[in-house]
């Protein structure tokens, strides 16, 4: 039903503007300001918000400096479902090399370009104004949409979506989360980043037999995480290529100076889950692994910690029905609809909903690829039409579910 779109559609481009033009990056993560001009504009739309502001202690804990969480609900008709549309709000920093101003949301043959515009801010305005032309056609509706609009994708969605969930402001039926690209996605990898420190003692170089030496020790412990990184490429010959289990070593650090022993060295890794592993065993043995490769020396000692331990995003029971109402009409509204993926390397905090057994779907107005749309990169942008067409898919998706697709 294009005439649902375009009723709207510049009134919604609008919308996206006044998002986009309000920075909210994280770091240093002090969202409340975007959050508030969020509300403001959400209200001028004629809907009413609830601001739930997180407490600062918990916030800091995430390194973050403010949350507010809010929350549109809108019935339609008796009964019925209660579906979730969420996206967040915060950002990676803008950067350099941008051709233009990255928070001036300028349009440029057909796109409109700023930090946000892929992930996530148009995903905010392409679920508002669906809400928007069900809310101007009810007719034949029944259920609930809810808007859940966070602000802490980028550091793990704890204070997001887990908030939403265990502090039981939202009991949704099912979830519809903000994708990667232009598929719908029932299944995502997860992450386990982890340091690994070792020390020694230090010694200078004309005397090296009074240290222990603590670079020495990281190559063992080097030579064992590349042994298990070509384990995990043997084992996953057959898999899918997006959904392999994978490790990379990021960052080394260590050393005092040129003619000094290292006293201490310090690793950082990042293994990437498949939805059949369980994070916290993953973890368990790569420690064991690395702990057990390691000389036993007097003076050396190894410590691991874990940085951020994300859990995949597992198919939940009654999945499929939305996944399959969406794709639906992927195939109306783009020409060339790419066919549902086994899933993303990537990894988001829809996984939350997930975890508290909600069937939940990451769509949105992600682009054929993030490359193509320079996401999280310099002069990020969406076209429009794009834009368009996804808030297309989502009114008629939505118009299904909440008539009898979920009965």
């Amino acid at each position: 039903m294009t005439a649902a779109v375009d009723v709207r559609f510049a009134e919604q481009v609008a919308f996206l503007k006044t998002l986009i033009r309000s920075p909210s990056e994280n770091p240093p993560g002090d969202i409340d300001p975007f959050a508030e001009t969020t509300a403001e504009a959400l209200c001028g739309l004629g809907l009413d918000v609830e601001r739930h502001p997180v407490a600062e202690p918990f916030v800091r804990q995430t390194g973050m400096r403010s949350v507010t969480n809010l929350i549109v609900r809108r019935r339609f008709g008796a009964g019925g479902p209660v579906i979730a549309l969420n996206a967040h709000g915060d950002v990676v920093p803008a950067g350099e090399g941008w051709s233009v101003d990255p928070y001036a949301a300028e349009e440029h043959g057909g796109a409109l370009y700023g930090r946000g515009t892929v992930f996530g801010k148009s995903d905010i305005s392409a679920y508002t104004f669906a809400l928007l032309a069900l809310t101007d056609r009810p007719d034949g509706l029944n259920g609930t949409i809810e808007l859940h609009l966070t602000c802490d994708e980028e550091t793990g969605g704890t204070l997001g979506p887990m908030w939403i969930v265990g502090q039981d402001l939202s009991k949704p039926d099912y979830v519809i989360a903000s994708g990667f690209n232009r598929v719908v996605t029932t299944a995502h990898n997860g992450c386990l980043q982890m340091e690994v420190i070792l020390r020694g003692r230090a010694a200078h170089a004309a005397t090296p037999a009074s240290g222990v030496d603590a670079l020495e020790a990281a190559m063992h412990t080097l030579r064992t995480l590349y042994e298990e990184r070509d384990r995990l490429a043997i084992s996953a010959r057959g898999l899918d290529p997006k959904m392999r289990p994978t490790l990379t070593i990021g960052m080394i650090q260590g050393g005092l100076n040129t003619n000094v022993i290292p006293d201490r060295v310090m690793l950082r890794l990042d293994r990437r889950l498949t939805p059949q592993e369980v994070g916290e065993e993953v973890e368990t043995a790569l420690v064991e692994r690395v702990q057990g490769a390691l000389p036993v020396r007097e003076g050396l000692e190894i410590e691991c910690r874990r940085l951020l331990l994300a859990e995949p995003l597992r198919p939940v029971a009654g999945v499929g029905v939305l996944a399959d109402a969406i794709h639906k009409h992927i195939e109306q509204w783009f020409p060339a609809a790419a066919t549902p993926g086994p899933g993303s390397p990537l990894f988001s905090d829809a996984r939350h909903y997930a975890a508290a057994g909600v069937p939940t779907v990451l769509y949105g107005t992600g682009p054929t690829s993030m490359a193509a749309a320079n996401a999280y990169a310099a002069d990020e942008h969406i076209r429009l039409d794009d834009l368009r067409a996804t808030t297309g898919v989502l009114i008629d998706a939505l118009r299904d579910l909440l008539g009898d697709g979920l009965r």
